[in-house]
């Protein structure tokens, strides 16, 4: 099964270009693993960034392609829970999961209806830099998880 990211924006701050380059040469091993990056909007719209991130987003979803959406308000996986779901969907046959990080101001209602799973990495509001780094250092460890690998770092 095919991992891959979409994101909104691209990442601009050096360090976390950095930990998130280690982290895809990581998950190589364990899952082909791509990201794609959308154009952020702007102006004082929300509603209409929004719009036309989600549609941006959705242009490169196959009506196949499981998708996780990050959300704040969203169901939290410990990183046991979180290697079983990836298990779970990979035996299902779904050929790809793809995990969404929306813009600014969040996710459209277009993109959150599309998704099958709405995703909270904690309460707390991180920059969408941040949790891409995230995601995929969880990537990383569901998958040691997944093959009783030890994970140190």
């Amino acid at each position: 099964m095919q991992l891959r990211l979409i994101a909104v924006d691209k990442l601009r701050t050096g360090y976390i270009a950095e930990a998130c380059a280690e982290f895809r040469k990581r998950l190589e091993p364990y899952f082909p693993y791509s990201e794609v990056e959308v154009r952020a909007s702007h102006g004082g719209d929300a509603a209409a960034a929004m719009r036309e991130e989600a549609e941006r987003i959705i242009k490169h979803v196959r009506p196949d392609d499981r998708i996780w959406l990050l959300e704040r308000s969203g169901t939290a996986f410990s990183s046991t829970q979180l290697a079983g779901e990836i298990e779970k969907i990979a035996h299902s046959g779904a050929s790809r999961l793809t995990f969404v990080v929306a813009g600014t101001y969040g996710a459209d209602a277009s993109l959150r209806d599309r998704a099958d799973v709405l995703w909270s990495l904690s309460p707390l509001t991180f920059l969408h830099e941040w949790a891409r780094a995230i995601v995929q250092k969880q990537l990383y460890r569901a998958a040691k998880i997944s093959r009783n690998e030890p994970y140190h770092h």
